[in-house]
This record gives structure tokens, sequence and C-alpha cells, in this order.
């Protein structure tokens, strides 16, 4: 979907920044956008959850472009291993005829997350975003109408959490504050080492493979509120879910294709002056964070 991202921007004549962790798989991606005949695309490596890898992409912008006048984050992680052997395992059941839960449900019983692995997810998704969104952040507020939008998810609503108090938390956007969220992670972290048990006392989700993903994308969401609230009308920063989309973190058994799920953080980002800020968006509406 990142490339999907990228050269519906590009199309929209933006230059655009693509990153990616791999540099020969972001090089090709560049190449093939300039096949399109999209040529205001370049590369630069970023591994987000590396301090040192951030800063360098932060003075690439600054030294080259002075100013970001869009910060799509699209990087996530599931943090888990899926055991389908193959993909015509995967045709079978999109063949079968069942929905969208019993699907995910399929993929779930085929799902295992190592305590390491929930650890990397919460890295990637919360911290990761989080890092690269500040180190960007002066550059994005250089612009006089700078947009960002962090790519979540439903999984990460609030109505997955267990407890009350740690739902009312998240959802105080007035007093919450990003050093809550960090201290907030670092118990989350804490947590997810001692067991489902501990999940479950302070309040975070349950589920056996997803609690990780589901805990690291309410992060995202509380904080994109957070960073609305401190940006007022200098900038729009808002959150997007981009519904089931046919990707390698679900074995390609999503609904939606890369482009129709790219399209909708395009759209946020490219809305018209005066738009919403700190909003969640399910596809193209507005949304409940509940």
């Amino acid at each position: 979907m990142g490339f999907e991202i990228c050269r519906q921007l590009a199309s929209s004549g933006l230059t655009v920044v693509l990153t990616a962790r791999d540099e020969k798989k972001g090089t090709e991606a560049v190449e093939k956008l300039r096949g399109l005949g999209l040529s205001d695309v370049v590369f630069h490596q970023l591994e987000i959850t590396e301090p040192a890898s951030v800063a360098r992409l932060a003075d690439f912008v600054r030294n080259k472009f002075g100013k970001l006048h869009v910060l799509i984050n699209n990087a996530g992680s599931m943090g888990v291993s899926m055991e389908v052997s193959h993909q015509a395992a995967v045709k079978e059941i999109m063949r079968s005829g069942k929905d969208q839960n019993e699907i995910a449900e399929w993929l779930k019983q085929r799902t295992t997350q190592s305590t390491e692995q929930a650890e990397e997810c919460v890295r990637i998704n919360y911290h990761g975003t989080k890092n690269v969104t500040e180190a960007l952040l002066p550059l994005v507020r250089s612009s006089s109408d700078g947009r960002i939008v962090n790519v979540t998810s439903s999984s990460g609503l609030l109505r997955f959490f267990t407890g009350e108090e740690l739902r009312q938390e998240l959802s105080s956007v007035d007093t919450l504050t990003k050093q809550r969220l960090d201290e907030l992670s670092a118990l989350l972290l804490e947590d997810l080492r001692r067991g489902e048990l501990k999940l479950e006392r302070r309040g975070w989700p349950t589920d056996r493979v997803y609690a990780a993903y589901q805990a690291s994308k309410a992060l995202v969401c509380a904080y994109t509120r957070v960073l609305a609230r401190e940006s007022g009308a200098a900038l729009r920063v808002n959150c997007v879910h981009p519904g089931y989309v046919e990707t390698d973190m679900n074995c390609n058994t999503g609904k939606l294709t890369a482009a129709e799920g790219a399209a909708v953080s395009v759209a946020v980002a490219l809305a018209e002056h005066g738009g919403v800020t700190g909003a969640y968006f399910d596809r193209t509406e507005v949304a409940s964070f509940v």
C-alpha cells in the first residue's frame, strides 16, 4: 500500500520522498514509478526504529527541500507469524464465500506471536511512528498548510480494551500528554512480557495474538489526537483506517486493493484547506475512536 500512496501523491503533482527499510526494494519502487512517468520521486532509506536513521531522513529533507507539506506514516507491523503453508490455501479460503470476520478468524487460528514479536510490534507501530513524526514536525510546520496522516486500524479502537480506567485515560485528549503515552507504552511492553493476566489487570486488549497490535494502534490514535491538540490550526493531523486491504500482512486476504486502501490516506492528506484535525477516519468517514 505504501507504493500506491506514493504513486497517487506523485500523480497529484507532489514531489515525493519514498522511504523503505530495504534500500534495494526502495530503489526498485522509485524506478517503477519513474517508468510510469512519475519523475518527481526520490528514495531515502529509513528504519523507523533506529533514531540515527530517522535523523538522517530529517536532515535529507531539510537540506534538499527546506520543508515538508505532507507526511503519511504508513509503516506498520502485526508482530506475528502466520502458519499458512502456501498461497493455494489462501485462494481456497477466499473462494469459500466466508465473510471478512470469518476469514480473519481463519487466519488467527494459524497465527502465533512470541514476546519478542509483540515488543517489535509496539516499537514499530507506536515508537517508530512517533519518532519519525517528531523528527519531521518542524519541517511540516514550515509549510503553510502542513498535514500529517497516521495509517492505523479499526483494531486500535478503544472498545477492545478490557479496563474502563485505561479506556477513559486514552480518551481524555484534553489532558493526555506525549510523556504519558510513552509511559503507557513502557507499561504495555512490561505487561506483554508478563502475559495475558497482567494485560487484563491493567486493562489492555487481551487477544492472544493481536493484543500488541491493537494496543499499539490505539496509542497511535491517542498520539494523533494529542499532536492535533498541541498544533491547533497550524497543522492538520488525522489517523486513517484504510479498510481490510490486500497486503502481505494478512496473506493477501483483504477485500480492498492496495490502490483502494491508499486512496483513503491520500484523500485525507490532500483535503481542501480548513478541514478537520484530530479525527479518526474509517475509510472516508469520520468515526469514533471508541
